[in-house]
């Protein structure tokens, strides 16, 4: 299978942007079913790529563009309709400029959808390098249930990237607060806390670089972090890391 070699955030957000061929689409969808780590990846670039399409204003076609391309049909059409004879071809003067230019126009047309479709991947791609952490480790939250709601990725020099998944509700009056446990024998340690259910970045300082099999977990505590320094309140979702692919 091709897909399987490819890295998989890469297979991701390609099967997002929709330049995977029909075999490789339908290889994407079936796994999607069977490996959570890819159907999390998946759903990851749908939302950085949703973000970037909310962001970019939409550009109205001129309605004379589609009259234009209408008449050249029609132009097109009726040229090879018409018989052909020999007097015709004799008589006919032929203007060299405006056969060439009617023939580059099509060529401009293909490369300029060429290049606007060059600048979108690379303002994707760009888009995708400046929201996300180079991961060291990569965790999967779940809940009580078994459902995941949150991915973890922490990086060399402790930056921590938190996507929550899904709807997340937080009650009134509670903030979201992300730890830790660089020691498996040791406390929890706060890596920091939000307000919004969002895509965030904690910067935390002094603590050792993150690894496999190291412990996550996000709670809900009150404005300002917990007052002891330890998880006190209900939690939404933990889980170990595993080094990513």
């Amino acid at each position: 299978m091709r897909t399987a070699r490819r890295n998989l955030a890469e297979l991701a957000d390609e099967f997002v942007i929709g330049l995977c061929d029909p075999e490789e689409q339908r290889e994407v969808e079936d796994r999607l079913m069977k490996e959570p780590e890819l159907a999390v990846l998946v759903e990851l670039a749908r939302q950085r790529f949703a973000a970037l399409d909310a962001a970019t204003p939409r550009e109205a076609v001129p309605e004379s563009l589609w009259h234009r391309v209408e008449r050249r049909l029609d132009a097109v059409e009726e040229s090879m309709a018409a018989p052909e004879t020999k007097d015709s071809r004799v008589e006919a003067p032929v203007d060299l400029k405006s056969e060439r230019e009617k023939r580059s126009r099509p060529m401009m047309w293909t490369a300029a959808a060429s290049l606007a479709a060059s600048l979108v991947l690379a303002i994707a791609l760009v888009w995708n390098l400046m929201t996300t952490v180079e991961p060291q480790v990569i965790a999967v939250l779940v809940n009580d249930a078994g459902q995941p709601v949150a991915m973890i990725e922490g990086a060399e020099n402790n930056a921590t990237q938190v996507t929550l998944l899904g709807q997340t509700d937080v009650p009134a009056g509670t903030i979201l607060q992300l730890w830790t446990k660089p020691d498996p024998d040791g406390p929890p340690v706060s890596l920091g806390i939000f307000d919004e259910p969002k895509q965030t970045i904690l910067q935390a300082a002094g603590l050792p670089v993150p690894k496999p099999d190291q412990l996550y977990e996000i709670t809900f505590e009150q404005p300002g972090g917990s007052p002891t320094g330890l998880p006190t309140g209900p939690i939404l979702g933990k889980g170990l890391a595993r080094e990513p692919r």
